[in-house]
């Protein structure tokens, strides 16, 4: 009889694991995705009052295969590392550049070719980078276009009569449609979508700063959440659900160099 009890334990226990293990693997019932409000058109809100983009939506679609629920945690773009660190998001998603902090977290395959441009009124005169001597240019903190602008391309900004860092960049467009700055530093999406936004008035020199490439980043080690993650996002560019994300955000930006799915 007691050998019977303890057999019928060792199968509801066992039952009891493999239920509590659920889709992915493991007991995650959610994921935390932290990213920028204001970064259209991979993360913003919508005319409904609430939050949406490329981005959020590709996030939606993996925690769909994995049966997990999606929070969308908007965070201060310079504070994401103590978010991370302190467990109150599970990864960044959110055009997050991989390029040049490869060590500092655990990340993805790249999924997006991005690259930083320079916008500027289309009345300005400015036509090229060298035209930026002396110009008041905006950038937004702690960004790749001020990485950029603070790395390999120190020497364009040196050039520069101010470098302006905003919390977020509809600050610096409306700077600059007021002519408080001369240029913008930006994402080439997040740029094509503002001056959609904003129509006529605004063009996107030829001379790019810099290029990137954006992945999902996760707290330095962690990397079985990531393989989750890697496996879902593979299987959604293979079945065609990636292109289709990104087909509804066409004419919000969107570059058509999507890298995933493709050889690296």
């Amino acid at each position: 009889m007691k050998k019977r009890l303890v057999v019928w334990l060792s199968v509801v226990l066992a039952a009891g694991m493999l239920a509590g293990c659920g889709k992915g693997g493991s007991s995650r019932k959610k994921l935390t995705v932290g990213f920028d409000a204001e970064f259209p058109p991979y993360g913003f809100m919508g005319d409904d009052g609430e939050y949406t983009g490329f981005d959020l939506e590709f996030a939606q679609a993996v925690c769909d295969k994995e049966g997990w629920e999606l929070v969308k945690q908007p965070i201060d773009w310079d504070s994401k590392d103590a978010e991370l660190n302190a467990g109150t998001i599970d990864c960044i998603w959110n055009g997050f550049t991989m390029n040049g902090r490869e060590d500092l977290y655990t990340w993805t395959e790249p999924y997006i070719d991005n690259s930083q441009v320079f916008v500027v009124p289309t009345d300005s005169g400015i036509k090229s980078q060298a035209d930026l001597a002396g110009k008041k240019v905006g950038v937004q903190k702690d960004s790749s276009a001020l990485a950029a602008l603070e790395g390999d391309s120190s020497d364009l900004a040196e050039t520069f009569g101010d470098l302006t860092q905003y919390a977020d960049y509809n600050t610096a467009f409306m700077d600059l449609a007021a002519g408080a700055i001369d240029a913008v530093a930006i994402d080439i999406g997040v740029a094509n979508y503002e001056i959609g936004q904003r129509g006529s008035g605004y063009q996107i020199l030829d001379d790019y700063l810099s290029t990137e490439q954006y992945a999902v980043g996760f707290k330095l080690g962690n990397t079985e959440l990531r393989d989750i993650v890697q496996k879902d996002m593979d299987a959604l560019a293979k079945d065609g659900t990636v292109d289709k994300i990104a087909a509804e955000y066409a004419d919000y930006g969107i570059p058509e160099s999507l890298c995933i799915g493709k050889d690296q």
